[in-house]
């Protein structure tokens, strides 16, 4: 297309797609100019008088710059539907943004020219962004995380540390180490400094990615910032040693923690527990869950379960037995699951007389046997060679 100006008449150049100028682009943040915004990029680069007829051409992308128009009748079902569960309250100014992003079509322009023009046409505040995002992110919308790098750049959205700390929270769950490691990088490069809650998503996000190397130097970097560590920062340090076969390492952590009177969450404790229990480490299994007492947390039947495993994996029937009675003693109503595991562990020695006294004190005692021990009975006489017997069993099980 040819357009012909007439003389005496100012011309102003323009970048002939502002907007997404590499330099902004949020997928190019480590080749522009950090400080640039949607408003900023949009101001004419020079005007000039011209005495003679000015010539420019206008190309196919500067044609398909996108144009504000509200959503009409013509979408899809599902589109519709999609914009009949926004939140009633939701104001207009917001709305107006969910509907195009909703039915937003590439062919007719730029994510970051949708985003100008709303900027330009409505006016957003920050609380306007921030409930866009909200209801993208519950929407788990694929557009989400391009609109939430977009609006980094907007001076209308005001960004802070936090609002990077989400969007690598947000790529570390789905174990996006690159593009969380490029927000990273943008974020410390328009002069925000990483704090313990950023450094400590990234631990959790190295951590996931079984990248123990880098968990490690960014555990000691927090330490550098010469802050008091939280119990969040070393418990993903310790979720780090534990998914690296590293219990050991973890549990030292945790003494660390109880001589600064930091207590882990339970969590934190449960999976190191379980990384012993699978093991077999019936010494290491023990010692966390005395930790766990003496940090207050009442043992369930689940964390029981856990040491009996220990004690089963180990081939320890009657340590095991022991730990299914103390359970018993405390007032906690025993599983089936902690019922199957001392089976398990008396069939680990063949100790069949030792487990059907076993069974006969449940009996007496009003506890009826599950699916998972029933199993386990049916499995072991079945290798012994009793099955009219295994018979007789499961039917006098079931008729319970």
């Amino acid at each position: 297309m040819m357009v012909t100006s007439a003389s005496n008449i100012p011309h102003c150049s323009y970048s002939p797609f502002p907007i997404i100028n590499k330099q902004i682009h949020p997928q190019s943040w480590g080749n522009g100019n950090p400080s640039l915004s949607l408003k900023q990029a949009m101001k004419p680069s020079s005007c000039t008088f011209s005495n003679e007829p000015h010539i420019s051409f206008i190309d196919a992308e500067e044609k398909r710059r996108f144009k504000w128009v509200e959503i009409g009748p013509g979408i899809t079902e599902e589109q519709r539907q999609a914009i009949d569960k926004l939140p009633f309250k939701m104001t207009k100014r917001c709305k107006a943004l969910m509907k195009q992003i909703i039915c937003f079509n590439p062919q007719k322009g730029s994510l970051e020219d949708l985003l100008g023009a709303w900027v330009n046409v409505m006016k957003p505040r920050r609380a306007d962004w921030l409930v866009v995002l909200k209801e993208l992110k519950i929407m788990e919308h694929p557009l989400y995380f391009q609109v939430a790098e977009i609006a980094l750049l907007e001076e209308t959205f005001e960004a802070n540390i936090r609002d990077y700390t989400k969007i690598i929270h947000g790529y570390g769950k789905q174990n996006r180490l690159r593009e969380a490691e490029n927000i990273l990088d943008a974020m410390k490069r328009r002069g925000f400094i990483c704090d313990q809650v950023t450094l400590t998503t990234m631990v959790h996000m190295y951590s996931k990615a079984g990248n123990l190397k880098l968990a490690e130097d960014t555990f000691e970097e927090i330490k550098l910032l010469g802050q008091q560590l939280d119990k969040r920062s070393y418990g993903a340090m310790i979720m780090a040693y534990i998914r690296a076969g590293m219990p050991e390492q973890g549990e030292g952590l945790l003494k660390e923690m109880d001589n600064l009177e930091i207590y882990a969450g339970s969590e934190v404790c449960k999976a190191l527990l379980r990384a012993y229990s699978t093991n077999g480490d019936t010494d290491g299994a023990q010692r966390v869950f005395g930790a766990i007492q003496l940090a207050g947390i009442s043992p369930d039947a689940k964390l029981c379960g856990l040491l009996i495993n220990a004690y089963q994996v180990a081939g320890q029937s009657e340590e095991a037995r022991v730990a299914f009675e103390n359970m018993r003693r405390a007032g906690l109503e025993p599983s089936d699951k902690c019922v199957a595991l001392v089976l398990a562990a008396y069939e680990k020695q063949n100790k069949l007389n030792k487990a059907l006294e076993f069974l006969m004190d449940l009996e007496r005692d009003g506890i009826v046997v599950g699916k998972e021990a029933s199993s386990i009975l049916a499995q072991w006489f079945k290798k012994l060679g009793v099955v009219e017997q295994v018979e007789q069993v499961l039917r006098e099980f079931a008729a319970k």
